[in-house]
């Protein structure tokens, strides 16, 4: 008999099913998908309208991932579970937040489109860190909910690799 290996993002056991379903919130990317992330994972959604490569939540200063580029104008920063609470890390982004209850079986796997990912990009740098502009360095699933197209990114490689930086 094969064991079974444990996921190595601790806070997967957060999710919780009714009957199901998952609730979910789908939060704002430009250029890309619109993430998917299990509500449950949502410590706070803040207004903040300063691009910023750190936040500064309840005396933690956490590191910040970007979901749009530096040009454009954030208005939200979500701040998200981690491992610990060293790994928590905060999303930058502008747009109204979703949130949602999903049939777990209404989740399809599905390839991430070719015209999301950005041409001669080399995502194993030295240090492998998350390149915010080149989605394939964090995604962890593409999912289609109703016909449209979600990411699932791997936060723990994300907060990982943001720590390093």
């Amino acid at each position: 008999m094969r064991q079974m290996l444990k996921h190595s993002f601790e806070a997967v056991s957060l999710l919780s099913t009714t009957h199901g379903m998952l609730d979910v919130t789908i939060i704002p990317a430009l250029d890309q998908p619109d993430w998917i992330v299990p509500s449950s994972l949502i410590l706070s959604v803040d207004e903040y309208s300063e691009y910023t490569p750190f936040y500064e939540w309840q005396q933690q200063k956490m590191a910040v991932f970007h979901m749009l580029p530096s040009d454009q104008m954030p208005d939200k920063m979500v701040v998200l579970e981690g491992n610990t609470s060293a790994h928590r890390i905060a999303l930058q982004t502008s747009g109204e937040l979703h949130q949602r209850q999903v049939r777990i079986s209404d989740m399809k796997d599905v390839e991430l489109p070719e015209h999301f990912i950005k041409p001669n990009s080399n995502i194993n740098t030295v240090h492998e860190r998350v390149q915010e502009e080149v989605v394939l360095s964090y995604l962890f699933q593409t999912v289609m909910i109703d016909n449209t197209l979600y990411l699932v990114p791997d936060f723990d490689k994300i907060a990982h690799q943001l720590m390093d930086v």
